[in-house]
């Protein structure tokens, strides 16, 4: 089995002295992104994974939560320039509006904006209201459903059924771990992306367990490095 490291993003800055936490600085970025091109790794989208078997043996999957206007104004510029792609995860709920989970300081693009993504961003979903699965029964989570694919028809997204779970939360103790994994089957989702920080083995052993590696906005190149070949540090 091929080892398949999928990185996940959040906000990007174009200030270096404000890559902290879920920010990263546009300098650091294209460091990273330049890393990933010169040392060959091939760069896949979720939806063309599904269709294979065997990954080249560096192998890649960026991704970005929540859509912000940063990601389209510095990150989408990074990936066309480095020739990779990007899978965007939409909160479907505050689209054109902000990031109101949060503090509501960063602007979510609107349907326009992510209609005009060129083929290097695969759009995925991030659920509707952007809450924690864990916390919601079963009716509620079919209601967020709803919310979504609703979204998608009036905003006409053309939006690969992949869904990054909000805070990587998701009930992890049986029963409820497989009816909720049934209930994404009922809902016609392909992969359910947590956070785990772990480098995956592909193909998936179970495709609604899917790790990310949390690439933060302090982490040096070296750090990013180590990341990718090993997925969570205990030493940094």
């Amino acid at each position: 089995m091929a080892r398949l490291p999928i990185l996940m993003y959040h906000n990007v800055s174009k200030m270096d002295g404000l890559g902290q936490g879920l920010t990263i600085s546009e300098s650091k970025l294209e460091d990273q992104f330049r890393y990933l091109k010169e040392k060959g790794f091939t760069c896949f989208h979720l939806s063309e994974l599904e269709k294979l078997k065997n990954i080249p043996s560096k192998s890649v999957v960026i991704t970005f939560d929540d859509v912000t206007l940063n990601q389209l104004e510095l990150a989408v510029p990074l990936l066309n320039k480095y020739k990779l792609k990007a899978t965007f995860f939409i909160p479907f709920q505050y689209i054109g509006q902000a990031d109101l989970w949060n503090e509501g300081k960063e602007a979510i693009m609107d349907a326009e904006m992510l209609q005009s993504l060129d083929a290097s961003i695969e759009l995925g979903l991030h659920s509707y209201a952007h809450q924690k699965y864990s916390t919601l029964s079963d009716d509620e989570i079919k209601s967020d459903f709803e919310g979504c694919y609703g979204s998608i028809r009036v905003n006409n997204l053309n939006v690969y059924p992949a869904l990054a779970y909000p805070y990587g939360n998701f009930p992890k103790k049986e029963p409820r771990k497989s009816q909720f994994q049934k209930l994404l089957q009922d809902q016609n989702i392909k992969m359910g992306l947590r956070i785990g920080n772990r480098v995956n083995r592909f193909p998936f052993k179970n495709p609604y367990e899917i790790n990310r590696i949390d690439i933060k906005g302090e982490d040096s190149l070296l750090k990013f490095k180590l990341k990718l070949r090993l997925g969570k540090l205990r030493l940094f």
